[in-house]
């Protein structure tokens, strides 16, 4: 049977295209997991700059001592560090509150110093106070698989928290103080700032607006501020919750060089209401999506996102057991392969 036709352009693009598989690192030095990484193939890192897993708990983040040590520890493991995920604290301006300016200036040096030592990508999130939220931590999926969930009845009634109301336009116009005090910044240092979308995507948790919440709100995030370093994280499992096509969303902002990193994983179910999913039981076409990101000739990191707990492995930190990893990466590496041949 005759493989499907591919266009001139999306070969020509394909030929740019460089996927640099990565594993996170959220609870510091995972030794197993580590060993687990080199022995698949993937060597970059994604974490956040954490001075106390590298013996350092008197350092901030942000301080180039924090960012040399981290960067070393991993090279000393055979890793190298691609993204950092988890900034310094930016909950009071995200807030709009006293202490804005400060959490800024942090961000900046974090920014700096990041430069110094090599590494161009931040993940960061609009979502302040209550960041990635579940209800479920342990939903019995495929096999008796653990999963988590979310169901939006079950905290739609909840307070508001001890911040109060924020509304859209409240954290619209944060957002755009932000930027223009850090964008500026990104480009002089060479940094590229890559947004995660509000997970869940609803229109509010506990009084609090969450604006990220579909691919109009990222049309406005780079329309905001345009420059080559504001773009996103494209996380597929959150942009699938908000029932967006995720084909047509990688060649939106891939034809503009907006995606600077990728979480590929993959969900059942809408905002309101969903599961995580193994990586081949979703609603996405996976292989799909795989390929338009060659198409757009995407370059840059890509890392396996919130995997079920499978048998043998602890459920200590949900979403990212280490035994379900292999399942998932070995998935991403036939998808990549498979794509390749097509193009």
């Amino acid at each position: 049977m005759a493989l499907p036709q591919v266009s001139a352009e999306a070969i020509a693009h394909a030929k740019d295209a460089n996927i640099e598989l990565c594993l996170a690192y959220f609870y510091g030095l995972q030794e197993r997991k580590i060993e687990l990484s080199k022995q698949m193939g993937v060597t970059g890192a994604v974490s956040p700059s954490s001075p106390w897993a590298v013996g350092l708990p008197n350092v901030n983040g942000w301080e180039h001592e924090a960012l040399v040590a981290v960067k070393q520890a991993y090279a000393k493991r055979g890793l190298q560090w691609k993204v950092l995920e988890g900034p310094p604290p930016l909950d009071k301006v995200k807030l709009g509150i006293e202490g804005k300016d400060e959490e800024i200036e942090n961000f900046i040096t974090l920014m700096r110093n990041m430069k110094q030592i090599g590494l161009d990508t931040i993940c960061y999130n609009w979502m302040p106070v209550i960041s990635w939220a579940r209800t479920d931590f342990e939903k019995v999926g495929r096999g008796g698989a653990l999963v988590t969930a979310f169901n939006y009845d079950k905290v739609k009634d909840l307070p508001p928290t001890e911040f109060g109301e924020f509304t859209e336009e409240t954290m619209w116009k944060n957002m755009e103080y932000f930027l223009k005090a850090v964008v500026p910044e990104a480009e002089k240092n060479g940094i590229k700032l890559a947004l995660h979308p509000d997970d869940p995507p609803i229109p509010k948790i506990r009084g609090i607006a969450r604006i990220m919440t579909s691919a109009d709100a990222f049309k406005k995030l780079i329309e905001l501020y345009p420059s080559p370093n504001n773009g996103l994280t494209l996380c597929q499992g959150t942009f699938a919750t908000m029932g967006e096509d995720i084909p047509s969303v990688i060649k939106y902002f891939g034809k503009r060089n907006k995606i600077f990193f990728v979480h590929f994983r993959d969900v059942r179910g809408d905002k309101w209401n969903f599961e995580e999913t193994f990586h081949d039981e979703g609603k996405t076409d996976m292989y799909q999506a795989m390929k338009t990101y060659f198409e757009v000739g995407f370059n840059g990191p890509m890392r396996e996102d919130h995997v079920p707990t499978v048998a043998g492995d602890s459920n200590e930190h949900p979403g990212y057991s280490e035994l379900g990893t292999l399942f998932a990466i070995g998935y991403i590496k036939g998808l990549i392969e498979a794509a390749k041949k097509e193009m």
